[in-house]
């Protein structure tokens, strides 16, 4: 495996492309109603997403990212169902379907820190 050495610290390539994926989110910005109002309360200078590499985008284009690819959840609604959970129009339980579903930004991180990048490397 090649590390880097740098003036006072070494870094494997995985640590270094980790580190520039979990400073990087960069979500899009899609919401209806109240889902919208949540993603609205996390852009606020209480919960500070810059400082987690945060940058909602407008269009999937700028937002969009390589392979592995996370989801980020925000709402009852897109985790569950929440309050229309009956409702012929909700498919529940989505991270049934989409299995890289978090429920935090902090998980989401920590499992970016793990991933091994020299192996995905070449695995298409």
């Amino acid at each position: 495996m090649q590390t880097f050495e740098f003036t006072r610290f070494r870094m494997t390539i995985d640590q270094l492309v980790n580190w520039a994926r979990q400073s990087s989110l960069w979500p899009l910005s899609f919401g209806l109603a109240c889902c919208a109002i949540e993603m609205m309360h996390l852009s606020m200078p209480r919960y500070h997403p810059d400082r987690l590499g945060i940058i909602f985008r407008a269009s999937p284009r700028q937002a969009d990212m390589p392979e592995p690819r996370w989801v980020i959840s925000m709402g009852s609604c897109a985790n569950g169902g929440g309050y229309y959970y009956y409702s012929y129009s909700v498919v529940r339980w989505v991270d049934r379907i989409i299995p890289a579903l978090m429920y935090g930004i902090f998980q989401l991180q920590k499992k970016m820190k793990k991933t091994k990048v020299t192996r995905m490397w070449y695995r298409k």
